[in-house]
């Protein structure tokens, strides 16, 4: 039997994959007037200037935290409904942690910097949006993976 947390990682990087597109596509405004993907903000976090690198960072964080998921809420999450409700409940956790609190200490700011600046405000707002679509997602991929483990294991096998 596959790991709970495997099967999460998996999910997280399906969950991943989805909101960096969001992240790619949406912008943030810089200090000097000008904007920026949400993605290269993601990269300088690490000191990188590079969407490739961002994108890199992003998708193991996702897989990380998408492995946290099936470790610690993996035997809640059964159906489509509470796939659905625990996915979108760790999105809107992670979006605490990590967009509000984690990202702005690292980039030299304050936890809560983004709903401190009116400019940042649509962005942290695009940012729970993308969260809640990334823990749905997650959520709903764990429960799939989880039916075909568990079908494929009680499939009857025949001799021949």
């Amino acid at each position: 039997m596959r790991p709970k947390a495997l099967d999460g990682a998996i999910a997280g990087i399906v969950g991943g994959l989805a909101f960096g597109v969001m992240m790619q596509l949406m912008k943030a405004p810089t200090p000097e007037g000008g904007s920026m993907s949400m993605m290269a903000m993601v990269a300088m976090v690490v000191r990188s200037q590079s969407i490739v690198v961002g994108w890199i960072y992003h998708l193991f964080n996702s897989a990380l935290i998408g492995g946290l998921f099936g470790l610690l809420l993996g035997s809640r999450v059964r159906t489509t409904a509470t796939g659905i409700g625990w996915g979108a409940g760790w999105g809107v956790l992670w979006w605490v942690l990590g967009a509000l609190i984690l990202m702005p200490v690292l980039l030299g700011m304050e936890p809560f910097a983004a709903l401190k600046m009116p400019p940042m405000r649509p962005v942290a707002m695009g940012s729970l949006i993308g969260h809640l679509f990334y823990g749905v997602i997650t959520g709903l991929v764990y429960v799939r993976l989880r039916r075909n483990l568990a079908a494929a294991e009680f499939r009857p096998t025949t001799a021949t």
